[in-house]
Parts: C-alpha cells; structure tokens; sequence
C-alpha cells in the first residue's frame, strides 16, 4: 500500500519541489511563471482535458450514474458551502471565496495517477467523471466569480465623476456588464473546450484516434508545468501556515472524502463504486488554483502553500482512505 501511494503521489511532490528549487537557485521567477501559467490554462489543459474526454465510451458513462451524481453532490454541494461561509462567515471578498472554494472541494484528478496505481483500467471512469464534473461547474463558475470581482475592483478605481455615473445606471446596464462578464468566462478554452468534448460523447459522434493522439502530446505536459509553476510561485512568496489554510487542507483531504464514504455506506452502497468516489475526492487540491490565484492576483501565497499541504498531507490520507475502502 505504501509504495502504491508513494508511486502515485511522489513525482507530483518532487515536481512541486523542482519548481521551488529552480525558483531558489533563480533560473525562473514570477513573471516566468505567468508565462508558463498562460500555457498550462489556454493550451495544454483543454487539449487534457479534449482527449481524455472524447475518449470516454457514452455506454461506460451512462452505466456509472451513481457515481456521477455522488461525485458532483461532493464537488459542487462542498464549494457551494465553502463559497457561501468563506464570503459571509468570513466577510472574504468574492474572489477569495472562490478560489478558497476551490482550493477545497476540486481534486486534481487529471494531476494524479492515483485511481491507475489502485484500480487500473477502470480508473479512467472516475477520472473522467470527476474532469467533467469540476470543469463544467465549480470551475467556470470561479472563473466568472473572479472575473465580475475585477471588473468590479476597476469600476472603483474609476474617477468620482464616472463613480457617480456608474452608481446611477439602470439595473439593465448592469445586467449588460454581468452579461459580457459571463460571455467572457465562456470565451476561456478551459471552460469551452471540455463542454465540447462531452457534447461529442453524448451524441456519440466519433473523433479519429490519429487526432486525439496528436493533441494529447501537450495535454500530457499540464499536469508537471502547473506544478513546476506552483512551486516557483510558491518559492517567490512565504510558505503561510495559518488557520485558513489548514482549514482548507481540513476540508480538501479529509472531510470530503470522509462525508462522501459516510454517505455512500448510509445509502447501502458497497464497492467499486465507494472505493471510486472516496478515492477520487481524497485526491489533493490542484494545482490549477495557483494558476488562477496568480491570473487574477488573489490569494496566492494562501492558496499555494494550501496545495502544497494537500499533496504532501495526501501521503498519509489517502493511505488511510485506501485502508477503508479498498
């Protein structure tokens, strides 16, 4: 069991650690990790995410029904929660809170070879489910969250005058800005690109093997670039360890995990399918909350140090959740 989740979770720490080294020894910096940030989120994650989507037979989906819902109550019911108690409990800006949703309630799945050291084959359902859940949902609803809360930051910074103006517009003008807001979070390839891909699923439209294979050669580069990124990002700031962030470790490796295996053995379901959806959310946070956290300037050093714990708390959770499950 030991060398499973070594073998799973190792290389995504060592990759971590090769960032913040070459952060440390200067090779890179931040502005070499935007520029690998921009990569990972407008390229090589929808192109992941594209062919390991269409790739996914329509009959496996539909047999799986019950994992599907159990892993989008998990995802969405907990950011729902975080997101709500972060902004209001809290008093965090909307920003914070959606990116602390985040940070808490999405497993990086396509990161972690995790589910294929445990399960094999078969690992590719609930990889794919997870995928989609996270991309169709938690996601684009952070990217628009983090979007409006810009775009709000700037009208503040605007002169008293147009303050003045902007106060007085009808509720139809700002149902226009919340509209090109919306319109833009749709236009990022991270949120279109997947939506595409299970809409070719659905309708059982077939895509050429040659053509996912082509596109799958920079996919397979987001997972170590985003966390090579991370730790730059992480070594050009200060490791924080403070209530929040454990708080979000908390939440990320052990309460979602925790409450989905409650809930599945309460609704009398047995394995594969608890073993699937326990070990799927007990995955640590990814990495792409950096990415975001560092587009959109917000919470950085927080939300890095929390992905941080969570792959390196990972070892010892998810080994546990495997005890139980498997």
């Amino acid at each position: 069991m030991l060398d499973t989740i070594l073998g799973a979770l190792l290389p995504m720490v060592v990759t971590f650690l090769l960032g913040f080294v070459a952060a440390w020894r200067r090779d890179f910096g931040p502005k070499d990790a935007a520029i690998l940030n921009r990569m990972v989120l407008r390229y090589s994650v929808p192109l992941m995410l594209f062919a390991g989507t269409v790739g996914m037979p329509r009959a496996e989906l539909s047999q799986d029904i019950p994992l599907l819902i159990a892993l989008c109550v998990a995802i969405v019911g907990l950011y729902g929660v975080v997101l709500l108690l972060s902004r209001f409990a809290f008093r965090q800006r909307m920003s914070t809170s959606a990116l602390a949703a985040l940070t808490a309630s999405a497993p990086a799945v396509p990161f972690s070879a995790v589910l294929g050291y445990v399960f094999g084959g078969p690992a590719a359902i609930p990889i794919a489910i997870a995928s989609l859940v996270i991309n169709l949902t938690v996601l684009p609803v952070t990217i628009f969250l983090l979007t409006l809360d810009t775009a709000a930051e700037d009208s503040q910074g605007k002169s008293p005058a147009k303050d003045e103006e902007h106060s007085a517009s009808p509720p139809a003008g700002r149902g226009s800005v919340l509209a090109a807001k919306l319109a833009e979070t749709v236009k990022e390839p991270i949120v279109w690109v997947p939506a595409l891909a299970f809409v070719i699923v659905l309708s059982g439209a077939g895509i050429p093997q040659l053509i996912v294979h082509s596109l799958s050669m920079l996919g397979h580069a987001a997972g170590g670039v985003a966390l090579f990124a991370s730790g730059i990002v992480l070594a050009s700031g200060t490791i924080k360890v403070n209530w929040y962030v454990l708080f979000l470790v908390f939440l990320k490796n052990i309460v979602q995990p925790a409450m989905v295996l409650g809930g599945l053995r309460w609704l009398g379901y047995g394995n594969p399918i608890v073993s699937k959806a326990v070990l799927t959310t007990a995955i640590p946070a990814m990495p792409m909350v950096i990415m975001l956290a560092v587009q959109y300037r917000t919470l950085e050093a927080e939300v890095a140090s929390a992905v941080f714990l969570s792959v390196i708390g990972s070892v010892i959770t998810m080994g546990a959740f495997i005890a139980l499950t498997c």
